[in-house]
């Protein structure tokens, strides 16, 4: 197994998207990147802790490889729009790729790249990429949001 994160709004819909994904072995939503540690919820709504909600990802590389999991993050969010997604605004909804390795790295490098030049998007894409940093779980009642309350 591997594991990915990638922060791409409200972390509720990006857990949907990656739980319908064949080989998606475990999906759980948290807070990476601020600078407090064991942040709530609460805590990351202030905008004050740096924090982002991120969706961390275990596959079977077997099944499902890391480029498939990047189609898909770009797929489900604008990564041209700065700490926004929708309706949703704050630094927490920052679009951004967390990677594991140096292979992640430079494939989500490479993937970003290649659809700056596609042109897709008139404004340029904001993903951030950077390496790992310390994932807290998000609160219980956060994990498989949308299925516990039929949304």
């Amino acid at each position: 197994m591997e594991k990915a994160t990638f922060g791409a709004g409200c972390f509720w819909g990006v857990q949907k998207e990656f739980n319908k994904i064949k080989g998606v072995t475990n999906t759980t939503v948290g807070y990476m990147g601020g600078n407090l540690k064991n942040p709530t919820y609460k805590d990351v709504c202030t905008n004050k802790t740096s924090h982002i909600e991120v969706v961390q990802i275990e596959f079977d590389p077997k099944i499902v490889n890391y480029e498939k999991l990047l189609e898909l993050f770009w797929k489900i969010h604008d990564p041209t729009q700065l700490n926004r997604q929708g309706p949703d605004i704050g630094t927490q909804y920052k679009s951004i790729i967390f990677y594991h390795n140096e292979k992640q790295k430079i494939i989500a490098e490479k993937s970003k790249e290649k659809l700056q030049k596609s042109n897709k998007f008139k404004k340029p894409i904001v993903t951030e990429i950077k390496p790992l940093d310390i994932f807290y779980k998000a609160e219980e009642y956060h994990q498989n949001y949308l299925e516990k309350n039929k949304i």
